[in-house]
């Protein structure tokens, strides 16, 4: 394999790879701006630009300076077997000083307000290639702050000119909002006279952005980044799968923002994902369990709710009838499992089916024009679940080995209409807005209802137990997405008060039915949730009192022992790839 030496690191490199693509899989510092992975290259902030030599072949492997010893940019130089760079020159060091000069000649001193202050490749780079003082001393100049649509301000002041979000919606999002108006230091960022940046992925802009130029609206002012805790999940709202990171702290979701996976969502989400995690925290949410007495929904505690669920049940299979369970396509496997399970306990031959999948429009494919299988596209999803594929597989290896079929909702409609001996039913929800018709409502009836949901919904009011659920923010598990790939992802942020993971509520049950040995070393468990190395935890601790509490890897390894066609849950499942060091900014040194 060729290599090439860059600061005097050996690096070993795929033909067609540029300096700049070698140096970052090698963890070489290079500094640079306008470059990114998933655009084109205009090689124009010219900061990443390095002295090269290269072998002369005809002088017998003799190194000679690229370009008669002029300054290059790695981010468009192609690498070259034998090829050495040095960014940490004195020539190159030099570049690098005067572009931070340039660069800081009209930018604003208003790091102390910044929204980017903390993740700002600008102050990066300041404290390690810039000056200290400015030699500038005449008037800088002055441009506005922008409403460019939605989603997004734009404060010009602080723009660099990278034109990574003018790149992006012309080879990306296809919609080309921004263009670069004006010449020389007056030059700035705009939009289209009459044309906001109003497209499916229009706050990628955002993440692009290497400096405070372009903000968030939904997040302007509310948190300090230093403050946040980042979690890897997954596209929780469609079935894209997209990874995501969670930002947090306390317990509350600040932002999403994409998580690279170059065979998903390359380096995008859409603001479909970006914004839909608003319900986790709305005011809405159930909060309390509820049991029917005297013909009223009532708040209880969580075990008389729980024990009123698994009586009702019971009592329905006694008197002859039959155990109806509805799967939200919005719960992980591991809760399907855990749900059919249950329901297999208390009903052999209980009725198993798939939530209403909701889907919104077509697929769209960015950059438009591409297919859907190009290695290059992002699909936006019209699917609006993010794991029916993952329930069906879950729910129909639980039938083949006890009897029965997967229903889909339609048909686990017309099961309920048909067949009076379904006497019990328990249904999840889990979907940010009410998901229940009212032809599902009517045919409902008066059967026993055991309700998981986290939203109400028009099956609430009929239910006779109400069990308050989790959204996915709050739970570990795993998604199967479009295209068959199965992902986990991870607890972000403790569930909301008064409310169990449906996983959790699962198992609950089947403690109470006598099926699962409940924890009897700890009468009470204790599990501190929200944090990570180098924070202080400060979150709630949960307490769970006799119980054994849910673990999503543990119940992949059940499933896979249990059910063949379910060992692809330990093989076949991608997990987050998290780097765990964590690096002081302050360099220590022994005395």
């Amino acid at each position: 394999m060729p290599s090439i030496t860059i600061n005097g690191v050996q690096c070993s490199f795929e033909p067609g790879q540029t300096v700049l693509q070698v140096a970052n899989a090698n963890g070489v510092d290079i500094p640079y701006y306008c470059y990114h992975d998933g655009l084109s290259v205009p090689a124009q902030c010219r900061i990443c630009l390095a002295e090269m030599w290269t072998p002369n072949q005809r002088a017998g492997g003799r190194l000679e300076p690229v370009a008669g010893g002029k300054l290059m940019p790695t981010c468009s130089t192609e690498a070259s077997d034998g090829m050495v760079v040095r960014s940490d020159s004195p020539k190159s060091v030099a570049n690098q000083k005067a572009v931070m000069e340039y660069l800081l000649i009209n930018h604003p001193l208003d790091c102390p307000v910044c929204d980017q202050a903390g993740e700002c490749y600008l102050q990066d780079y300041s404290y390690k290639y810039g000056r200290g003082v400015s030699r500038f001393q005449e008037q800088k100049v002055k441009q506005p702050k922008k409403d460019l649509g939605p989603h997004v301000y734009l404060y010009a002041d602080r723009c660099i000119m990278c034109t990574r979000c003018v790149r992006f919606t012309r080879e990306v999002s296809g919609t080309g909002e921004l263009t670069i108006d004006g010449r020389g230091n007056k030059s700035e960022i705009d939009v289209f006279p009459g044309v906001a940046l109003d497209n499916e992925l229009s706050a990628n802009v955002i993440d692009l952005c290497p400096v405070g130029a372009l903000l968030d609206k939904d997040f302007l002012f509310t948190q300090r980044v230093w403050f946040l805790k980042t979690t890897p999940s997954i596209d929780g709202i469609t079935a894209s799968g997209d990874n995501i990171w969670f930002e947090h702290n306390e317990g509350k979701v600040y932002r999403v923002k994409p998580r690279e996976n170059l065979h998903i969502n390359k380096y995008w989400i859409t603001d479909e994902v970006r914004y839909g995690w608003k319900h986790i925290h709305s005011e809405d949410r159930l909060s309390s369990p509820m049991r029917r007495e005297y013909g009223s929904l009532i708040e209880c505690g969580y075990e008389a709710a729980a024990t009123d669920a698994v009586e009702g049940l019971q009592n329905a299979v006694r008197k002859g009838g039959r155990v109806a369970l509805l799967v939200s396509p919005m719960l992980t496997c591991e809760e399907a499992y855990q749900l059919a399970i249950m329901a297999r306990e208390i009903d052999p031959h209980a009725i198993l089916g798939v939530g209403p999948v909701p889907f919104v429009g077509e697929d769209k494919v960015f950059p438009p024009g591409l297919k859907k299988n190009n290695p290059k596209a992002f699909v936006m999803r019209a699917e609006k679940a993010p794991n029916a594929r993952g329930v069906r597989r879950v729910l129909k290896a639980i039938c083949e080995a006890g009897g029965g079929e997967v229903l889909e909702f339609d048909d686990f409609v017309e099961a309920l209409r048909h067949n009076s001996e379904i006497a019990a039913v328990v249904l999840t929800g889990n979907y940010p807005s009410d998901w229940a018709t009212d032809d599902f409502v009517s045919v409902l009836g008066d059967r026993f209802r055991v309700l998981i949901d986290t939203l109400p919904s028009a099956v609430l009011k009929g239910s006779s137990v109400v069990l308050p659920g989790a959204t996915w923010a709050e739970k570990a598990g795993t998604f199967e997405n479009a295209t068959g790939t199965l992902q986990a992802f991870e607890l972000a942020v403790p569930v909301q008060e008064g409310a169990r993971a449906e996983g959790q509520i699962a198992t609950d049950l089947m403690v109470l039915l006598g099926v699962v040995e409940p924890n009897i070393d700890d009468i009470e468990i204790y599990s501190v949730i929200d944090e990570q190395p180098g924070f202080v935890p400060t979150a709630r601790e949960t307490r769970l009192k006799r119980t054994k509490l849910f673990n999503a890897a543990n119940t992949r390894t059940e499933m896979a022992d249990r059910y063949p066609a379910l060992t692809i849950m330990l093989t076949d499942v991608q997990k987050p790839k998290v780097d765990g060091r964590h690096k002081p900014d302050m360099q220590v040194v022994e005395l």
